[in-house]
């Protein structure tokens, strides 16, 4: 048989390629042609049409939304998590297999398939068709799309002010932002022309680091409304996301703000209009009224109490000191290690995150010390004892350091 695939996971690195590599071996092991789209962080080479056209069953191995999904409408689908498919592939090419023979079994999408629910398919408890799951992983889908979306600039934004703080020191924040540190107290850079004679290269890394960071709620509520409603949420997602950060909403204004845009996304596409206004709906009509009313929510509504909301999560944390600290970094880092990307692991992320766009940087700095341990001690270990592993342990290893 001829199958296709799509992989994608939230930050679209490790699991993306893993599951890629998993189901190309079973499905060569079954005997069949397989294609793997992997939607990962550095963006996707997509399956031609034809491999598309010709195939017999999709499978789609996602914990986030699959992008341009509808080029494989009308294919028997099975469509699961990307953790199966890295332990389980074999099975979901079985599934496959059954989903061609059947011409469904798997799933069907059809034309219809963003708007309609599709049959359930009764091959196993974590085989499922996107849209007839329940609101409880939707909506775990939604969530970790604008997570996949945001780590870049989390990644971006973090390291360049962690070469600024390198190479400027401690102080290199106060040069920019304005401050006193040691008793010398600086006035903000207000004039960016000024920006390198006052703080230096520093203060040029810090200021772009900052600016990657000032993004991170905007591009998460955008990308959370994406995911539900496509590309007409996107306004009113970004929209959304940079009220929460004006009037101090944060992380949780933007879930907030990311949720709002799409349900109501969602809501006016269902609406019946002419026929003349339907060509301008996705371009001017679903961005105006939706902006329009996610704006006004988060100003009038919702945004204030979220903010205060958040400002008790920001003050509680910079409180924590001493035990309390300890005891909080013990629990985040074990979250982090128990699962290795699984739900747990996003949790306490998740949480990391929040703090971070809160001013908060101890909480990610448990978080990462934490998510870096198990890789590193595998990483060790294809090392010192290398018969124990396979050759693709070993390699997965050098991707570990």
């Amino acid at each position: 048989m001829k199958i296709v695939a799509v992989t994608s996971c939230p930050t679209g690195i490790a699991h993306t390629y893993m599951a890629a590599e998993a189901l190309e071996q079973a499905a060569k092991d079954a005997g069949h042609e397989i294609q793997v789209e992997t939607q990962g962080a550095a963006g996707a080479e997509a399956v031609p049409d034809a491999a598309i056209a010709g195939a017999d069953a999709v499978v789609f191995a996602a914990d986030v939304e699959v992008r341009n999904r509808e080029r494989f409408a009308g294919k028997p689908l099975v469509q699961t998590s990307v953790k199966r498919a890295i332990n389980d592939a074999s099975s979901l090419i079985a599934e496959a297999e059954a989903a061609a023979r059947t011409g469904g079994a798997g799933g069907v999408m059809t034309g219809a398939a963003t708007e309609a629910a599709a049959p359930e398919p009764p091959s196993g408890p974590e085989t499922k068709v996107d849209q007839s799951a329940g609101l409880g992983t939707r909506l775990r889908q939604w969530l970790m799309t604008g997570v996949s979306y945001m780590i870049p600039f989390v990644a971006a934004g973090g390291i360049l002010i962690a070469l600024a703080f390198l190479l400027g020191g401690p102080e290199v924040a106060n040069k920019v932002n304005g401050g006193t540190f040691e008793g010398t107290e600086y006035q903000a850079v207000e004039d960016l022309s000024k920006l390198i004679v006052q703080a230096g290269y520093a203060g040029l890394l810090f200021k772009i680091g900052a600016t990657a960071f000032s993004m991170l709620v905007p591009i998460l509520a955008g990308f959370i409304a994406y995911a539900m409603g496509d590309r007409p949420a996107l306004v009113a997602g970004i929209v959304g996301g940079l009220i929460a950060n004006e009037i101090g909403a944060g992380f949780l204004g933007g879930l907030a703000a990311g949720l709002i845009a799409g349900a109501v996304v969602m809501w006016i596409k269902r609406l019946k209009v002419p026929r003349g206004v339907a060509g301008i709906m996705p371009v001017v009509v679903i961005p105006l009224v939706s902006a329009f009313i996610v704006g006004a929510l988060m100003l009038v509504v919702i945004g204030q109490p979220i903010a205060a909301l958040q400002s008790g999560l920001t003050d509680w944390l910079q409180g924590l000191s001493g035990s309390n600290a300890i005891l909080l970094g013990i629990i985040v880092g074990l979250m982090m290690a128990f699962d290795m990307g699984g739900p747990v692991n996003k949790v306490a992320y998740a949480f990391g995150l929040a703090a971070l766009a809160s001013g908060n940087i101890k909480i990610m700095a448990a978080v990462m010390a934490a998510g870096m341990t198990p890789p590193l001690g595998l990483a060790l270990a294809t090392v010192i004892r290398k018969h124990l592993f396979t050759r693709a342990e070993r390699q997965a290893g050098e991707a570990g350091w």
